[in-house]
């Protein structure tokens, strides 16, 4: 697929976004479009420290590995709200991560994004696809994320793909936490990602779920926030897989290896219910 690019001045407001997002509710295609968007944005240091500290990742001079993310937010927004995308956004669920470090995030007060789909597939429980992001600066590529998608209620042609878990390794706890009732909303402040499942109990109920959940990239940037001095500034990749949601509240248990420059982790919650499994490795 050969994709189009659109270049924007400016992302549109999230306020906006939301609107469209909620007034899509019906899937319209089977096909993803062959466009993606493209802008400048700009490092907002007020909310990057208001970010380092709902995810406890302190000070520092390079960006959180997960910051890209936040910076991109609006611009995945207003590619999943576009009328070309046969989705709705409202009850996608965030079924992976993987992001790529590729040189250290030091220095930026401004970088290049882009986003696209691609690669939709059959899944048991409807369809996937992926979400890519990616970031520049004037050097070059910088960091890379494919976020794995599904939309529950439709039909492909083509065998569902099949989840292969890697055998785990020996591991110790690292970190413990407390995800509170108002954790959504905090991460939401900070990320911009105000999906209704993640702020209280009455709005996560109108989608199913009995109490809030915590947002999966929160899991996967307090994780990576506690097991920083582990991992190196670049040629990184950390892969999870979002496994049962953290309900909230609740308290939660990150378990790692020892180190080096591939390992495991795995977030637990009571009863050794495993909420999030990843790995990290320097990128193939």
């Amino acid at each position: 697929m050969t994709l189009q690019w659109h270049d924007l001045d400016r992302v549109a407001p999230l306020s906006g976004l939301y609107t469209r997002a909620a007034l899509r509710r019906k899937v319209t295609g089977k096909q993803l479009p062959d466009t993606g968007l493209r802008t400048w944005l700009a490092v907002d240091d007020q909310r990057l420290a208001a970010y380092r500290d709902v995810c406890g990742f302190g000070g520092g001079s390079l960006l959180p590995i997960t910051y890209p993310h936040v910076m991109a937010f609006a611009l995945q927004m207003q590619l999943l709200t576009d009328h070309d995308f046969p989705f709705p956004l409202l009850g996608l669920v965030h079924l992976s991560n993987r992001i790529q470090v590729l040189r250290p995030l030091g220095g930026l007060s401004r970088v290049h994004a882009s986003v696209h789909v691609e690669n939709l597939r059959a899944h048991e429980k409807g369809a996937t696809f992926s979400l890519v992001t990616r970031i520049e600066d004037a050097l070059g590529p910088l960091w890379e994320e494919d976020s794995v998608m599904l939309c529950k209620g439709v039909h492909l042609d083509g065998e569902p793909v099949t989840d292969v878990q890697a055998p785990t390794a020996p591991m110790i706890e690292q970190a413990r936490w407390y995800a509170g009732n108002d954790c959504g909303r905090k991460y939401a402040k900070v990320s911009g990602d105000y999906n209704p499942i993640h702020l209280s109990a009455a709005s996560a109920r109108l989608f199913g779920f009995p109490t809030a959940i915590a947002h999966g990239m929160f899991s996967k940037a307090r994780a990576l926030a506690a097991l920083r001095e582990q991992l190196p500034a670049a040629n990184l990749q950390v892969q999870v897989e979002f496994r049962k949601p953290v309900r909230l509240p609740s308290e939660v248990v990150l378990w790692a290896s020892t180190g080096g420059s591939s390992g495991q982790f795995e977030l637990k919650g009571k009863g050794d219910l495993l909420h999030m499994e990843g790995q990290w490795s320097p990128v193939a």
